[in-house]
């Protein structure tokens, strides 16, 4: 791979980066926190949930974490799922005593691998329990040249196939729950760096240049491209189901363990600044899964609780099509949408 093949999306995700720092600056300055205004800090209050039951992938920590919490203070059962069991179970047991509910669980779910993902759908259909929320939310970030158990590049293979055959092997589930008055609400979280995201499909796994930067932001553009798809086909069956995708800004969470070490330093200096805190990026998840507003509105790209335009190139759909064609046939599933227009 040549040097500057490695440099661009490098430097496109970078500047991805500091675009969205600015603006979260500025944001701040126009609006300050709560805490920082002397006032508490928790999120808007919302309708409680009681009764109602989401799955939170990546729920253990950082955005996850407090987007599980704060639907569980609301009165929700919420599934955590994730690939780690003691994390898992401790993120319940820490939920449960901050919320002072005992609707908080753990399943275990390796959303890098096909089978687990499977099995994750079997150990939750066996609950014989509704979904009302679906909050896809994983993800790693600039990881190393190494692929899923499968075979794919790990962004591309957890980020995003993992996410599209869980939400496809629950989408019965979600239809069966949701209700003309009340949809079932299907959350995806992606990034600002989609902005500068490159579909490759005839290179989906990078294998003919591998760079971490560009598969992590293609990870992301897919997310975008599959939300606006999935949305379509479900206005086009009639479903009461509803999908849309957040931008939870840049967030001061673990995901950064894989960029340079200066860009570390410089992290650990000035979060307190430039960064949201994790409760602060989970606010616009929660916003998306339980908002008022939100009831019957899909396809929507959602930034600060607000919706506004994604990349111009995942309107297009075209793409959104192929892309899905070419994602059922990678995770072994029937594609249904070629029965739509």
């Amino acid at each position: 791979m040549s040097l500057l093949s490695a440099l661009l999306p490098l430097l496109a995700v970078y500047r991805a980066g500091i675009a969205a720092i600015l603006r979260q600056l500025g944001r701040r300055r126009r609006c300050p926190p709560p805490a920082e205004r002397g006032l508490p800090g928790p999120a808007p209050a919302f309708p409680t949930q009681n009764g109602k039951v989401a799955i939170v992938t990546g729920g253990t920590k950082g955005i996850g974490y407090q987007t599980a919490k704060h639907l569980a203070r609301l009165g929700m059962h919420v599934i955590i799922a994730g690939n780690s069991e003691s994390e898992g179970q401790e993120a319940a047991r820490k939920i449960k005593e901050e919320t002072l509910t005992g609707k908080v669980e753990f399943l275990y779910c390796d959303l890098a691998s096909m089978k687990s993902i499977r099995q994750f759908v079997q150990q939750f259909r066996a609950k014989n329990c509704p979904l009302h929320v679906l909050v896809n939310n994983a993800g790693v970030m600039l990881v190393p040249e190494r692929k899923t158990e499968d075979g794919f590049e790990e962004h591309f293979g957890l980020n995003y196939l993992g996410h599209f055959l869980l939400t496809n092997l629950l989408l019965d589930t979600l239809k069966q729950s949701g209700t003309h008055s009340h949809n079932a609400r299907i959350v995806t979280v992606s990034s600002a760096t989609h902005y500068v995201g490159k579909l490759h499909l005839n290179d989906l796994q990078s294998r003919c240049s591998y760079s971490p930067h560009g598969a992590y932001a293609q990870s992301k553009l897919a997310l975008v491209l599959f939300t606006y798809r999935l949305q379509h086909l479900l206005t086009a069956n009639g479903s009461h189901v509803t999908a849309n995708v957040v931008d939870p800004g840049v967030v001061n969470t673990e995901l950064y363990k894989h960029v340079f070490w200066v860009v570390k330093v410089a992290i650990w200096m000035t979060a307190w600044l430039f960064l949201k805190t994790p409760e602060e990026g989970a606010s616009t998840s929660i916003y998306a899964a339980v908002s008022p507003e939100m009831e019957g509105a899909g396809g929507c790209y959602l930034y600060n609780e607000e919706r506004t335009k994604s990349a111009d190139i995942a309107y297009d759909e075209e793409l959104q099509r192929r892309l899905w064609t070419e994602s059922c046939k990678l995770v072994g599933i029937s594609d249904e949408s070629s029965r739509v227009p």
